[in-house]
């Protein structure tokens, strides 16, 4: 089906309760993928409220720049009145939430209509997309052989793919807004983190969670990030291609791709070129550093530990078991490992800024293979292997405290791959210019 972007929602003649109808109606035609997509529709309070605004832009009252356009909300913000479940069962006794998560309040603000609370990875630790609670969206590509949608993000991605929402609303603490964006072939932005307030969001690791949105286009994921960070609404400055430096990693984050990306990733370099793109290939062997600084689990398993340890403690057995045993990993962390993180964060990122400094962006694969199927992770080995894959290229960024687009570079009709582009810390906007500028070459050149 063809996917709004959001100006195009905007655009349309329909009105609020038609827009948000139309998502239903798309959730009423594939209700077994919507109850994966969804831990929760919210559809009574959805409807109501685009009813409410139809009636005020018929009175002629002036409505938020975004009123009605549906979007969804990963199910580890708070919404008032609603249990915040963070795709688990542990918390099916939780308190209903007083108050929506800031970032939630933001959006409504604008005039956004949540239609529902996304699917995720049991408290979003892992990029896969798997869980065994509510059930996992399977990817709109070769939906037939039932591959993974990417985590934690899973819904997120598939509400916008199929339709279900025009954007989503997402968290990414090492890839999880931009791991499943490429993997169903949209686009996924990370901001730095400290851009969007966490207030009402469930955390991960607060080291590194940020808050990013799932869109059709650039312009979608550029809206909604102005939106959440507080800013107005702006058009992305025009960037020229000719001229832009890009520097593409040699380091740790081409290793191990399949053909695929390897080819579409190859593709997409030799467009830019074309383009009076300047592509250098740096080593960047600082990178190499990373499967060391976090071997005993990084800051992702100290700060879910301290946050988990008491539920696990009461409520082992309700996990999914392989996002238990990860949790765990920080019970080993002592206060020295901690200490030897912040330091080791600190010099690595002062390092590769002296380096990165003088491009306009980073560029390599978002991740290094295509989805894999489901079928292939029930083997606890291959699951953490293709997991720890899966986050490495993103998870950089995250690490880094960088902000991070992915865009999908593959042929209309293939397998879903993503191009990401890395910029400085604080650098979002003029990231989502110059990607804009990308995604435009790309998606000419590919005919999409």
């Amino acid at each position: 089906m063809t996917r709004l972007t959001i100006n195009q929602a905007v655009a349309q003649a329909r009105g609020s309760e038609a827009q948000v109808q139309r998502c239903f109606d798309e959730m009423d035609r594939q209700p077994e993928l919507a109850a994966r997509v969804f831990t929760r529709q919210l559809r009574d309070q959805a409807l109501a409220q685009a009813r409410a605004y139809d009636k005020l832009r018929e009175q002629g009252v002036p409505l938020p720049p975004y009123a009605g356009i549906p979007i969804s909300i990963k199910d580890l913000f708070d919404m008032e009145g609603e249990v915040t479940r963070c795709g688990s069962r542990v918390l099916d006794d939780r308190v209903p939430a007083a108050a929506d998560a800031e970032a939630v309040r933001r959006l409504r603000n604008a005039g956004f209509i949540p239609v529902g609370r996304t699917s995720m990875t049991e408290f979003a630790y892992s990029g896969l997309g798997l869980n065994p609670h509510f059930g996992t969206p399977e990817n709109p590509w070769d939906r037939a052989s039932g591959r993974i949608p990417g985590g934690s993000s899973s819904g997120a991605a598939v509400a916008v793919t199929d339709g279900m929402a025009v954007a989503s609303l997402g968290t990414d603490t090492g890839g999880s807004c931009r791991i499943p964006a490429a993997l169903c072939g949209i686009v996924g932005f990370k901001p730095t983190a400290t851009r969007v307030p966490q207030t009402g969001v469930t955390p991960l690791s607060t080291s590194l969670d940020s808050v990013g949105p799932l869109g059709a286009s650039v312009e979608c994921v550029a809206i909604l990030n102005d939106i959440l960070a507080g800013d107005a609404v702006t058009p992305l400055a025009p960037v020229k291609l000719e001229g832009l430096r890009l520097a593409v990693p040699e380091t740790l984050v081409l290793d191990g791709m399949d053909d695929t990306v390897a080819a579409a990733f190859e593709r997409a370099l030799q467009w830019l070129k074309a383009a009076d793109v300047r592509i250098e290939r740096i080593a960047l062997a600082e990178l190499g550093e990373l499967p060391a600084i976090n071997a005993k689990g990084g800051f992702a398993a100290a700060e879910a530990w301290a946050w988990h340890r008491d539920l696990i403690a009461a409520r082992r057995d309700v996990y999914d078991p392989n996002v238990v045993v990860r949790i765990e990993k920080g019970q080993h962390q002592g206060a020295a490992d901690y200490i030897d993180l912040l330091r080791a964060r600190a010099d690595l990122q002062r390092r590769v800024a002296a380096i990165t400094d003088q491009y306009d962006a980073l560029l390599y694969p978002t991740v290094p293979t295509v989805a894999p199927t489901l079928a292939e992770l029930e083997d606890p080995a291959r699951f953490n292997d293709v997991n720890l894959l899966m986050l490495r290229n993103p998870s950089v960024a995250n690490f880094l405290d960088r902000c991070a687009l992915s865009l999908p570079c593959h042929a209309p009709g293939s397998a879903p791959v993503g191009l990401m582009l890395t910029g400085e810390t604080c650098a979002d906007r003029r990231l989502l210019s110059i990607g804009r500028a990308v995604e435009r070459l790309l998606d000419e050149a590919r005919g999409a």
